[in-house]
């Protein structure tokens, strides 16, 4: 699809997830078969750009584009110095976080707090606009602040009028956090109502899913987040199921041990040893989650301190496995059939 002026293998994109899509994660993501990867939340706060977590958050070496940068914060023009700041740093998109519904963040008055102040959202985006004129800024959003306030209407509204590219919804109001089943009506409603491209988020884990719901709200495209956990040839399955109505068969444990140890040297060169061996320890208790002994495993883990033994714990998991796991594919297979 075309998006923001950049054209992109598919219409299934990694949601930023804070703690999970650091650039490791996108890249697999995107190998996998995503549109789009957003990076984890940045700090406007411009006193936080030298800390290392801040650093490695803005670190997009050897990384594909288009390059997606999402921004938190409540202040205009901390807001647009953060947007200015990251696009010297390599970001082709531009992303405002309203939706991330974490008391610290809320308690800020950033993310989806900020959807209570709809005059507040209008001089944000028109700031970060006018900051980085060259450089496409997209924005995501919840329904509302609560129930009884979705107001993502609105929202949109002032989106497109501060120009605005294109908009993702999540599915629930900040009230209902990650609770209850995410809804689309609204997202419906909103696509009927403004021109610019809509991105259906919330509860999206399957093919048939994402389906239905691009059926349901007319959406322009769909946006993973924790179902790509542990999980991230769902992009691949998806795009793949939306262009020819067939289901990828699943793959044999060989090909998920494959993408799993990939993903986790990956973590090691990019964190280094002591933090790097931490770090990989969710993502490998993802990898395995629904295998047998997978919980005995993610114990042995947790005691692991250098990244050899961590690989070779990983290896000798897959290698005691017998029969056939029922997940998906893995990253060579998913590239050739996307390079067909």
């Amino acid at each position: 699809m075309k998006l923001a002026g950049f054209d992109l293998r598919s219409n299934v994109f990694l949601a930023p997830m804070a703690g999970v899509t650091d650039r490791p994660f996108r890249q697999v993501a995107r190998c996998m078969g995503a549109g789009l990867a957003v990076s984890e939340m940045v700090t406007s706060n411009a006193l936080l750009y030298a800390t290392d977590k801040t650093r490695r958050r803005t670190d997009h070496h050897g990384e594909a584009g288009p390059i997606s940068v999402q921004i938190a914060g409540a202040d205009p023009q901390m807001m647009a110095a953060a947007a200015r700041h990251n696009v010297s740093r390599g970001a082709d998109i531009i992303d405002i976080n309203m939706g991330c519904p974490a008391k610290k963040v809320c308690n800020v008055a950033a993310g989806s707090a900020l959807m209570r102040d709809e005059r507040l959202v209008r001089e944000i985006l028109e700031a970060v606009v006018a900051a980085v004129p060259d450089t496409p800024v997209t924005l995501k959003c919840r329904t509302g602040w609560s129930r009884d306030s979705r107001n993502v209407l609105a929202i949109a509204r002032i989106a497109e009028g501060s120009g605005v590219r294109a908009l993702t919804i999540h599915g629930r109001t900040r009230e209902d956090r990650y609770t209850g089943a995410a809804e689309y009506d609204s997202i419906a409603v909103v696509k009927q109502a403004i021109g610019i491209p809509i991105i259906a988020n919330g509860d999206i884990d399957t093919a048939a899913k994402a389906r239905r719901v691009l059926d349901h709200t007319g959406a322009d495209a769909v946006m993973i987040g924790r179902a790509a956990q542990g999980r991230p040839w769902i992009f691949a399955e998806i795009a793949h199921f939306l262009a020819t109505g067939e289901h990828l068969p699943p793959p044999p444990s060989e090909q998920i041990h494959r993408i799993c140890r990939a993903h986790v040297e990956d973590i090691h060169a990019f964190y280094g040893r002591h933090t790097g061996v931490r770090v990989a320890r969710k993502h490998i208790g993802w990898y395995v989650r629904g295998i047998g002994g997978a919980q005995q495993f993610r114990q042995q883990m947790v005691r692991l301190e250098h990244p050899g033994a961590q690989l070779e714990a990983v290896d000798r998991f897959f290698h005691e496995l017998r029969r056939p796991v029922s997940r998906d594919r893995d990253t060579q297979t998913f590239a050739e059939e996307l390079a067909a």
